[in-house]
């Protein structure tokens, strides 16, 4: 293939944000009466805010309106942005820094596909956002993970075709949301969890731009 663009899911991917929603949804949940634990976390990767609610709730077998639902998820996301504006770029991801650094001398795009709202202090707390040529965030887009949309409108909006893209994903919706959107899917994590991806990477650590070339189709 023709690599043109390199899109990266933000959390779990490029920094360990996950650890940040896990305390944030705990604390909402204690405040409600909910138990929520690291288990009940992983069911909320790579999906909206408002659905991961929804999941809270339905953990504790709770109603709410969508007033008070809206009341909640603000209570969430300001205790979560208290946690990531402590974050610093200790917290990038082990080898990133060096793909991005040879994506970016080989004139590949690169691209955050997140569905995070908080995807540019994100970046801006750990130094990496010049890294990006485009940052498509929950600010752009309507549609959570498994729609393609956020990878279509990446693509979209530097000129590229679909075909000419690969993306980094940890979650089964994200790799989902790639394949929908005609994208070469590469998870990163855990090979049974991501086995719809085309292929599966532990990080980044041992992983490398030829790395990458080597296991894309001619």
């Amino acid at each position: 293939m023709d690599l043109q663009l390199a899109i990266f899911d933000l959390d779990g991917v490029v920094v360990d944000t996950a650890k940040y929603h896990y305390l944030a949804w705990k604390r909402l949940g204690e405040t409600i009466g909910i138990a929520f634990h690291e288990e009940d976390n992983e069911r909320l990767k790579g999906v909206s805010r408002m659905r991961s609610l929804d999941i809270l709730l339905e953990i504790g077998g709770q109603k709410r309106t969508d007033e008070e639902k809206a009341r909640l998820a603000e209570a969430k996301n300001t205790w979560y942005v208290e946690y990531i504006t402590q974050m610093d770029a200790s917290e990038i991801l082990p080898g990133v820094l060096d793909f991005l650094d040879e994506l970016k001398s080989a004139g590949i795009k690169i691209s955050l596909g997140s569905a995070s709202k908080n995807a540019r202090t994100i970046l801006e707390r750990v130094e990496l956002t010049d890294y990006f040529d485009l940052i498509v965030d929950g600010n752009l887009v309507s549609k959570a993970k498994p729609d393609p949309e956020v990878f279509a409108l990446s693509a979209s909006l530097l000129d590229i075709a679909p075909q000419s893209a690969v993306v980094f994903e940890d979650a089964q919706a994200g790799i989902e949301a790639a394949l929908r959107a005609q994208m070469v899917a590469i998870g990163v994590g855990d090979e049974h969890t991501l086995a719809q991806a085309h292929y599966v990477i532990t990080g980044f650590a041992s992983f490398g731009l030829q790395d990458l070339l080597r296991i894309l189709p001619a």
